[in-house]
């Protein structure tokens, strides 16, 4: 069935407003998937909290441009399936990376990330990237770690104290 203008111009406004807030995109063909598979993957990204849309890919070409995945248009070939990231540059590529492993003809073809455009390969480094409180997790260590080191060095010097004190009253003992 086709769309009618004012629903086309309804999903260019609704994936163009994902696209300017979101972390990064991935692209994919899913050409033999079943209706199944791929309600499937719709869940897994819900719950990661990823944007996934099918579009053609004129209307993903006015929807992404005067956002920073605009240098995924010219790419746009083919049926394609669109994943955003909205909380963490690394979901949408975790989503897509976790569904290929299971499924064959799901194909990542494209990543975007801060205006760049990345091969398929590197949907491994993206995948890669640390969710948001991983990454303030690793980070309130790293600030933990002097202050940490700083309390030790400071409770060191009145237990060598003890620990000398010990040593020449055991000294002493020997001597009597």
């Amino acid at each position: 069935m086709a769309l009618t203008l004012e629903e086309k111009k309804a999903v260019v406004a609704e994936v163009g407003e994902v696209a300017k807030s979101a972390w990064s995109a991935v692209a994919a063909e899913y050409c033999g998937l079943t209706v199944e598979e791929l309600t499937n993957l719709r869940i897994k990204a819900r719950a990661d909290n990823v944007y996934l849309r099918v579009v053609k890919n004129t209307l993903a070409r006015r929807a992404l441009s005067d956002t920073d995945f605009e240098c995924m248009s010219d790419r746009l070939t083919g049926p394609l399936i669109l994943a955003f990231s909205q909380e963490d540059p690394g979901a949408a590529a975790r989503v897509a990376k976790d569904f290929a492993k299971e499924h064959d003809k799901f194909e990542v073809t494209m990543l975007s990330v801060g205006g760049e455009l990345l091969e398929a390969t590197d949907i491994d480094r993206l995948a890669k990237l640390p969710t948001r409180d991983q990454a303030l997790s690793m980070l309130m260590s790293v600030m933990q770690a002097p202050v940490a080191k700083f309390v030790r060095t400071l409770n060191e010097v009145p237990g060598k104290l003890v620990r000398t004190t010990a040593a020449v009253r055991d000294q002493k003992q020997q001597a009597a």
